[in-house]
C-alpha cells in the first residue's frame, strides 16, 4: 500500500522556517541554515541538475527520501509566497524552482483558491486542490500509481495531515540551530491522536535524522 511520507528539516527549537518570511527570503531569517546539511550532498546536487558534492552519513538518508515517490502534496505556502490570497496577482507564479522543478511527478497544492494546472518542464505538473487535504491525498495516490506520496511541507499542512491520522512516515532532520520564531512544525497538532514509533536515528554532519512510523490513535483507543 502506498504511504504518505513527510521528510522535513527543523531547528532544535522546532521551527521549519525562520521569522519574517518573504519572497526575497522564503525560509525566513536564519532558515537557510536548516538545509546546510543537504545542499552539499552529491545526491541533492544531481537531483537539482548539478555536479560534484559530498558523500557522507546523510547520503543514504537523502537517497531513501527521494526513492519510490510517484506524486506529492504541498501547501500553498510551500508553493508560493507566504500570505496566499486569490491567484489573480500571482498567476505567473509557478513556484520557487524555475522552469524545471526537481520533482518530475505530479504535485498537488492545497489552496483555498482555484487555478488551472501548471505543466512544467521535466515532468512536473502542479495541480491546485481546493476541497481539502483528504482530496489532495486521494488525487495524489491515484496519480502515484502505487508508489508513495511525498508531503513536501510546509509545517502547517504537515501538522494537519498528522492530526488527521493520514501521515504514515515522518522523518525529521534536526539541525542544531535555534531560530527563536517563525513557522513551527507541530503547532496545533492534536497530540492525543498521534503515537510515534522511532525506527531509525542517524547522526550526520550538522544534522540528526530521526525516522518515525506514525500510528493514529482512534477514539477510545
Amino acid at each position: 500500500m502506498a504511504n504518505l511520507r513527510c521528510h522535513i528539516s527543523l531547528s532544535l527549537d522546532g521551527y521549519v522556517a525562520g521569522p519574517d518570511q518573504s519572497v526575497e527570503n522564503p525560509l525566513g531569517v536564519g532558515g537557510e541554515a536548516l538545509h546546510d546539511w543537504v545542499v552539499p550532498l552529491a545526491g541533492w546536487r544531481e537531483a537539482h541538475g548539478g555536479e560534484g558534492g559530498e558523500v557522507n552519513a546523510s547520503s543514504q538518508v537523502f537517497a531513501e527520501t527521494v526513492e519510490n515517490i510517484g506524486a506529492a502534496v504541498m501547501g500553498r505556502g510551500m508553493f508560493g509566497p507566504i500570505g496566499g490570497g486569490p491567484w489573480a496577482e500571482d498567476e505567473q507564479w509557478n513556484g520557487w524552482w524555475g522552469d524545471e522543478p526537481p520533482y518530475h511527478y505530479p504535485v498537488f497544492v492545497v489552496t483555498h483558491h482555484p487555478r488551472p494546472a501548471v505543466e512544467m518542464a521535466g515532468g512536473t505538473t502542479f495541480h491546485f486542490v481546493t476541497d481539502g487535504i483528504e482530496s489532495a491525498l486521494a488525487q495524489a495516490k491515484e496519480a502515484a500509481g502505487g508508489k508513495d506520496v511525498m508531503l513536501w511541507g510546509g509545517g502547517r499542512i504537515a501538522g494537519q495531515y498528522l492530526s488527521a491520522g493520514l501521515l504514515d512516515v515522518l522523518e525529521l532532520h534536526v539541525v542544531p540551530v535555534l531560530l527563536g520564531g517563525g513557522s513551527r512544525l507541530l503547532d496545533g497538532v492534536d497530540v492525543s491522536r498521534v503515537r510515534l514509533e522511532q525506527v531509525r536515528a542517524v547522526e550526520g554532519e550538522g544534522v540528526t535524522h530521526l525516522k518515525y512510523l506514525v500510528h493514529p490513535v482512534r477514539s477510545g483507543g
